[in-house]
């Protein structure tokens, strides 16, 4: 269980790729969410290896949990936000 005892820069490598949506999700820039959902299936691809190979492993579950949650979350989160901002004319499937 080499991840719990890594050094912090490993863990700072390892979580810079999702830090850096950060400033785009505090402007509510909706590409932010979007690419942040992106990044978390790398995650995720990456925690369904470590469950296959030690299913018992907690922080790979506990990863496993957290990354589906970030990804549902942001996902849902643009599909709200963009249906906030869609103009009126377009809800209601006119052209005109």
């Amino acid at each position: 269980m080499w991840s719990i005892r890594a050094p912090w820069i490993i863990w700072f490598a390892v979580l810079l790729p999702l830090v850096i949506f950060v400033p785009g999700m505090l402007r509510d820039n909706l590409r932010s969410f979007i690419w942040l959902c992106f990044v978390s299936l790398l995650y995720f691809m990456r925690l369904v290896v470590s469950l296959f190979a030690d299913p018992d492993n907690p922080v790979s579950i506990i990863g496993m949990v957290a990354v589906v949650l970030l990804f549902c979350s942001a996902m849902m989160y643009v599909r709200w936000r963009a249906r906030e901002l869609r103009p009126p004319s377009a809800e209601n499937g006119d052209d005109k």
